[in-house]
């Protein structure tokens, strides 16, 4: 794994943080990359967890130097990235850059195919933590065989640094990144959609099995606050990358968010199933209803606990129900129940079944604590 550059192991649980691409694009600057590390400290979302600060594509010039270096555009970052490191870190964040296996980024500037060595030394010796490693002008190279030589190359650095890997599913890499990188796109780019977020869940889940501790499966930054989906899309989002043990990169601008964004990105308790420490992968158990709409995602947790999340993709309110043997729990099993929206444990005990009405597009999030430890993994 590419955390082997370290005694620390990387990504024992999924990475959270933000990442500048979803809302900013091209339009980044470091007064941007410093107003949204000190956001995440002065809302507490850094306190979460969302630790990663990720600079994406356009931070550089369009060409190299005449050393043949990476070099940071000095209209838009005129203090460079070592400086803004040390910014980052001075508030106990990690700064995370982003470059290409290929000739360009997918903006052109300058990608760092044949350039690993040179380009890895170069973000360690900046102080980079993370580095999103995208897929474009690959000149039909293989991903399997452009990926690993900067796994190799960042270790060779001797600093930690995360290693994300962006080829958008082309290859399966869930069947070989684990030996690559510390997580792994599964799918093409997400956009601010309910159809785009719905199709890369389902793209994602096929995957369940591969991820886990030291790798995850990556179905692309969370689009929560960008305005393209509604409260409860959006909860639903946040729910199953939640429970999908994606990572939790926020895509929106956290220095201006509304409160219900707020709301759904800092639910301490749908974090804590994305960063449990079994480290399994929860996925859909069970579809019924028009379009297979009315839909059941689960997954084991820590504990002996079960997460359960109620997924109406339906475009009206309806019923769904958990049956005890999706679950794999025994029939007569007794569980208590925790609703992880509504933040409060339920009165008594369910058996057999557990069934709610869901609202149109929303996801409710539940925490299942069998009375008796009476389950299989899921």
């Amino acid at each position: 794994m590419a955390y082997c550059n370290s005694t620390m192991a990387l990504a024992l649980s999924p990475q959270m943080g933000w990442n500048s691409w979803n809302f900013f694009a091209c339009n980044i600057n470091e007064t941007v990359i410093k107003e949204t590390a000190d956001a995440l400290i002065s809302t507490g979302l850094a306190d979460l967890g969302y630790i990663y600060v990720n600079i994406d594509d356009c931070w550089s010039l369009p060409t190299r130097n005449s050393k043949g270096e990476l070099v940071a555009d000095p209209e838009t970052f005129p203090s460079g990235i070592r400086a803004l490191a040390d910014y980052i870190h001075g508030k106990g964040l990690k700064l995370g850059i982003y470059s290409d296996a290929g000739v360009f980024t997918c903006q052109v500037r300058p990608g760092s195919l044949n350039y690993e060595k040179d380009d890895a030394e170069q973000f360690a010796s900046w102080g980079v933590d993370y580095l999103k490693y995208d897929n474009c002008y690959n000149l039909g190279i293989k991903p399997e065989k452009r990926y690993p030589p900067m796994r190799n190359a960042l270790n060779a650095t001797g600093r930690t640094i995360f290693y994300s890997i962006c080829e958008w599913g082309v290859d399966d890499p869930a069947l070989w990144a684990g030996k690559v990188g510390n997580s792994w796109r599964t799918t093409d780019d997400i956009n601010d959609s309910w159809a785009s977020m719905t199709t890369i869940a389902d793209l994602n889940n096929k995957w369940a099995a591969y991820a886990g501790p030291g790798g995850w499966n990556d179905p692309d930054m969370l689009e929560v606050g960008n305005g393209g989906m509604t409260y409860e899309e959006y909860r639903a989002h946040f729910s199953i990358w939640a429970l999908m043990k994606a990572p939790l990169l926020i895509g929106c601008d956290v220095r201006n968010m509304s409160e219900d964004t707020f709301e759904l990105l800092s639910n301490k308790e749908v974090i804590a199933v994305n960063q449990d420490s079994l480290g399994v992968q929860g996925r859909r158990v069970h579809v019924a209803g028009e379009n297979d709409c009315r839909q059941v995602w689960a997954g084991p947790l820590s504990g002996n606990c079960l997460v359960v999340a109620l997924w109406n993709r339906c475009s009206k309110a309806a019923t769904i129900t958990a049956e005890w043997e999706l679950l794999g729990l025994q029939s007569s099993t007794s569980v208590s129940v925790r609703d992880l929206w509504k933040r409060e444990d339920l009165s008594g005990y369910a058996v057999a079944s557990f069934g709610v009405q869901v609202a149109a597009h929303d996801c409710e999030m539940y925490i299942f604590t069998p009375q008796i430890a009476s389950h299989s993994e899921i």
